[in-house]
């Protein structure tokens, strides 16, 4: 959901009206009496409101029918797919519309309530660890018996970003010795502090770099050189969770073939870059492989299955991106219920940094390319 009653009644503040489809919250826990006691217009059909609504907020990008709707000048905002997503951009400018696409803000400390990503992949993070306990063969903690002792499963985690960081700190709550790798040697304080084992990225060749906030695309040889590496710590793990990714780009095969074959059977893998390739050779989105008795999990999607706090965390982040956009238009303040403009400071960084489309134009040509006029 890319609204929930708690944000009803922050945008509401701010002099705005808040329309809900009637049922659009039901999946996620949120009745339609809870958005009606926020304040929110409750819709039977949405497809009413497309040409008369100043903003629309979304969690995917709408469909051709839905955008051929929206009026010159409309505002759109949420997770729009935008890495080579030219009939998406085009349509956009055709209908004149500016759209902000989450996946594109700038990671700064003034936009950190509104880094949807972040929100999203702490969860999915979380879940990745729970799928693949669930998924294992073995207890995850230690466990002293009369019968002897278990010895805590092993985890490895690819990638110390946000996902991989709340994986690591999820793994070592439910009992399990922690490995993890990056390709950034500064990840290993963040690591450590957490309770986890950092695996030092391979010597004597170029790290690759960090921009944004985001880690930068690796060479191939630096990848070899980390594939040889990870096989060792891949033979002794019980479950691995991918979460290396780079954005725009096809994310780094990070385990081959060849080091599936050292996995032993019973264990598992949870890929959540399947959506972008995967990390790990053989994953499907959605699906989970058997391959000579290793479960490789696609975990693409894991935070709709929690949907109650991923839309909780995910209206947040457009509310404090709408309250930020209302409070750059309008420097003097507006009366509760009164007009407010969505006028854009093109000027502002974050506003700059994630405006997809903006007055017929394409304002990021560097992440949609070969876009019509």
């Amino acid at each position: 959901m890319a609204a929930t009653p708690e944000t009803v009644r922050r945008l509401l503040a701010k002099g705005l009206n808040l329309h809900v489809e009637e049922g659009a919250g039901e999946a996620a826990g949120y009745a339609d009496a809870d958005f009606a006691a926020a304040g929110a217009v409750l819709l039977a059909n949405a497809d009413d409101l497309w040409g008369n609504s100043d903003a629309v907020l979304c969690v995917n990008p709408p469909g051709p029918e839905s955008l051929g709707q929206l009026k010159p000048g409309a505002l759109l905002a949420g997770l729009l797919s935008p890495y080579g997503a030219t009939p998406l951009v085009e349509a956009l400018n055709n209908r004149q519309v500016s759209a902000l696409a989450l996946e594109l803000l700038p990671r700064i400390s003034r936009a950190q309530s509104m880094d949807v990503l972040s929100s999203q992949a702490n969860i999915a993070g979380y879940k990745a660890v729970l799928v693949a306990a669930a998924a294992l063969d073995r207890y995850v903690p230690m466990l002293m018996t009369a019968a002897g002792t278990i010895q805590p499963a092993r985890a490895l985690v690819l990638g110390a970003g946000v996902a991989g960081l709340q994986a690591l700190a999820t793994a070592r709550r439910l009992g399990a010795v922690v490995y993890v790798t990056d390709v950034r040697a500064a990840a290993k304080e963040q690591v450590e502090s957490l309770g986890g084992r950092f695996v030092s990225p391979p010597e004597k060749e170029e790290l690759p770099a960090e921009s944004g906030g985001y880690a930068q695309a690796a060479t191939e040889a630096f990848l070899a050189a980390q594939r040889q590496q990870l096989a060792e710590q891949l033979a002794l793990a019980d479950m691995v969770i991918c979460t290396a990714q780079v954005p725009g780009r096809r994310a780094p095969l990070l385990i081959d073939e060849a080091m599936l074959d050292v996995m032993r059977p019973g264990s598992v893998v949870v890929d959540l870059a399947v959506a972008q390739g995967g990390n790990c050779a053989g994953t499907q989105p959605g699906t989970t492989v058997l391959r000579k008795g290793v479960q490789l999990i696609g975990g693409d999607g894991l935070p709709s299955s929690v949907a109650n706090h991923a839309s909780a965390l995910y209206a947040r982040n457009i509310a404090a991106l709408i309250e930020h956009v209302v409070a750059t238009a309008n420097a003097e303040p507006q009366p509760k219920g009164g007009p407010q403009s969505f006028c854009l400071d093109l000027d502002d960084p974050i506003v700059a940094g994630c405006l997809l489309t903006h007055g017929g134009e394409c304002r990021r040509p560097d992440v949609v390319s070969g876009v019509k006029s």
